[in-house]
């Protein structure tokens, strides 16, 4: 098979043939029909520090795809030859604490799909029945292929409810884009969105962002005062970061009303000083840390979401041939696009 293979330990990509996966006892061999990329391939495509100290080449990465399933393992039972299916990128251990009382998203030993085991930038994969998701055949293979990061959106808007409520958005990426979609499907009141990219910008205005602030044109008591503004003077009810950028954080914090909820995904680069006393501990604010998604009650609720209307059609913007994945990772170094999504 054809796959993209990180080869050696340095910048880059290799579009090599490379062998077909065979299934353990319970496996599932499913053939890829799209793949997207994601921040995590960018730090390996760039060969950083995180990267230099995860990855052990020659691995092929990936962990965001859906297809049809082509061969399984003697033991498999979840599944069956044809099944259209995405699969969660997590292989958790099933015998730590966490996993045993329902706290698998944040198991102590697991493994990610594309970083500790070949992944999904291939024509094939491998893997354990237990990640596989059956999925709705009517959801299209680009769409299909991400609901992996789909579902950090979903953790990260409905860790509470917001149905009603208003909410800033700091960051629209790929997965702050999910999570106004989201929000604007689960009933938000008003959705107010920020990031220093007019692209990106624009296409939280198509997902259904109510108000949108470029926070490389405003200065940040400018964008605090509109935040005020939206809201009567009260701050938002939920604000969900998903860049990492320390100003964006102390905004989310700044933001908040007294007794709001703050959700955090994006991931800084270094440490974050913060004012706890009056950031966080005299407005009453609860915190949650979203590392993944929930297994598997989220990928219930996002079926769930997709019956009830959620489009995340327009963040979808590229979808190109596996051959041009240089273009793709370029794409996403410019910050011109939405999700990326390639095709084996």
């Amino acid at each position: 098979m054809q796959a993209l293979v990180k080869t050696t330990a340095g910048p880059g990509l290799t579009l090599a043939e490379w062998a077909d996966p065979t299934p353990g006892p319970h496996d599932a061999v499913v053939k890829v029909a799209a793949t997207s990329l994601c921040g995590t391939d960018v730090h390996i495509y760039q060969w950083d520090e995180w990267a230099q100290r995860r990855v052990q080449p020659p691995r092929i990465i990936g962990h965001e795809l859906c297809g049809h399933v082509v061969e399984v393992g003697r033991d498999v039972s979840l599944v069956k030859v044809g099944d259209y299916v995405a699969a969660e990128s997590h292989l958790t251990c099933g015998a730590c604490f966490q996993c045993r009382t329902g706290q698998a998203h944040v198991c102590k030993h697991y493994k990610i799909l594309g970083i500790d085991r070949d992944g999904s930038y291939a024509q094939y994969v491998a893997l354990p029945e237990s990640v596989l998701w059956r999925t709705d055949p009517a959801i299209p293979p680009e769409l299909a292929c991400a609901q992996e990061p789909l579902g950090n959106a979903v953790d990260a808007a409905l860790i509470e409810d917001l149905t009603g409520q208003t909410v800033l958005i700091t960051g629209c990426g790929p997965t702050g884009l999910f999570a106004a979609a989201v929000a604007r499907t689960a009933g938000a009141a008003t959705i107010i969105a920020s990031d220093i990219s007019d692209y990106r910008l624009g296409l939280a205005k198509q997902v259904g962002v109510d108000r949108v602030l470029n926070a490389k044109v405003d200065s940040p008591e400018q964008i605090a005062a509109k935040i005020l503004d939206s809201t009567a003077g009260e701050g938002v009810d939920a604000a969900l970061e998903m860049s990492g950028n320390p100003a964006a954080l102390h905004q989310v914090f700044q933001a908040v009303k007294n007794g709001g909820r703050v959700t955090l995904f994006g991931i800084p680069t270094g440490a974050v000083p913060f004012d706890l006393p009056n950031e966080i501990i005299f407005k009453g604010i609860r915190v949650y840390g979203i590392t993944g998604r929930r297994l598997f009650s989220t990928w219930y609720r996002l079926a769930g979401l997709f019956k009830a209307g959620l489009d995340i059609r327009p963040i979808i913007t590229h979808s190109l041939p596996m051959k041009e994945f240089a273009v793709g990772f370029d794409l996403i170094q410019s910050g011109r696009c939405g999700k990326v999504v390639l095709i084996p």
